[in-house]
């Protein structure tokens, strides 16, 4: 099955993506910050990444570059929070595939990876 990185300082958020991911199938890691991220998938090299914009000690833009200066292929979707739209554009010019918008569905989420990964 297709794997599924999600990265996000909040724990409740990452236990909630990892459910509804996990539920329908797919093999989930975590990553609390955008450091640990771009090691994590330097190490794994996870099918996507579901990564949060707003973290401590790196942000998800920062970690986004790193990945794709990695792995120029990396298939990233943001998370963000409502009102963060000049991020989010940023972003995507950066190379992410999509966004999700907190608190998200479970068909967004899954969706999203389904975009990303086919």
């Amino acid at each position: 099955m297709p794997s599924v990185m999600v990265v996000d300082d909040a724990a409740f958020m990452r236990m909630k993506a990892t459910k509804m991911l996990s539920e329908v199938g797919y093999t989930v890691s975590e990553a609390s910050t955008g450091a640990e991220a771009v090691e994590a998938y330097k190490a794994q090299a996870p099918d996507c990444v579901l990564l949060d914009i707003t973290m401590p000690d790196m942000d998800g833009l920062t970690a986004l570059k790193q990945i794709r200066e990695h792995d120029p292929n990396a298939r990233i979707a943001m998370v963000t929070a409502m009102g963060q739209q000049s991020i989010v554009m940023e972003a995507l010019k950066a190379g992410a595939m999509d966004f999700v918008v907190k608190p998200f569905t479970a068909d967004r989420v899954i969706g999203a990876v389904k975009k990303m990964i086919g």
